[in-house]
């Protein structure tokens, strides 16, 4: 039975509409059939503002999904939790490490806050943790991918991200994940960072789903920063599964973000806080 599904941006770097605000950060709110799942959280409190002028009633929330455990993803987790008091959180176990990013010889935390981290560790207890190792089924037809296998030499280039503030443990942030669903015209896969790569993670959802075509994508694409070679095998790349709807945002980065509406000018969407996207899933 085919499923309504909408997909609204709760939480970006850009926002369009009055008074909604925008931060370093992402989360989606995905209505899929009766059923209301938030993909991360943003980095602070504005989601629940954004949420009320949005009219999107967050005591609904049946299920929070953590894509990593960076502070842009899950800053926003505690205020979440005070509205979604029935949702459980699914999330990979490696997402509440320590983590910390390392540039021009210092150091900086960025994982998941001390208050949240203990939040997280509460709702353990009373079996409202998911923890997300492999593929796992939200609600009927929507996944979380779990831990996703880095397959290819081009997308592998992480070297900023540690699991110690000496920066000697490196973090190869084997808790990125994405969420994906199936519709007549292919797969939709919704990223939070994409650090395993969005070529990996599609290759990756293909080979599970069985399914080669790939219809839209959407969220952190985490080109920022990139060079020139590796963005052009990004969007080269895409070609291979047809896809046909791309929403770049958050840590895509200006200069890929151009560079795909250069390649697929009328494939491309704004995945501002305030914009939203309607699908038919299988």
């Amino acid at each position: 039975m085919a499923q309504k599904v909408k997909i609204t941006t709760l939480v970006e770097n850009t926002a369009e509409g009055s008074g909604l605000l925008a931060e370093h950060g992402i989360s989606f709110w995905i209505e899929y059939g009766d059923g209301k799942v938030m993909f991360d959280t943003g980095q602070t409190g504005i989601i629940i503002k954004n949420a009320q002028i949005l009219g999107i009633d967050l005591a609904q929330t049946n299920a929070i999904v953590i894509s990593h455990g960076h502070y842009d993803h899950t800053g926003g987790l505690e205020a979440v939790l005070n509205y979604a008091k029935k949702a459980k959180i699914y999330l990979h176990p490696n997402a509440t490490d320590k983590k910390y990013s390392y540039h021009g010889g210092s150091s900086r935390f960025i994982g998941i806050a001390g208050g949240v981290k203990k939040i997280i560790e509460s709702h353990t207890d009373t079996n409202k943790v998911v923890w997300t190792k492999e593929p796992t089924e939200i609600l009927p037809g929507l996944f979380v991918t779990g831990q996703i296998p880095r397959t290819n030499d081009f997308e592998i280039d992480e070297n900023e991200f540690f699991l110690d503030e000496q920066a000697k443990q490196s973090d190869e942030l084997p808790d990125d994940q994405a969420i994906y669903f199936n519709t007549e015209s292919g797969l939709v896969v919704v990223f939070g960072c994409a650090h395993a790569g969005v070529i990996n993670t599609l290759d990756y959802i293909t080979k599970v789903t069985g399914t080669k075509n790939v219809y839209a994508i959407m969220g952190g694409f985490h080109l920022v920063g990139s060079g020139k070679l590796k963005i052009s095998k990004v969007i080269d790349n895409l070609e291979r599964f047809g896809v046909q709807r791309i929403g770049p945002g958050h840590c895509t980065g200006m200069e890929a973000s151009l560079e795909l509406r250069i390649a697929y000018p009328k494939r491309c969407f704004m995945c501002s806080v305030g914009t939203s996207c309607e699908f038919q899933a299988l």
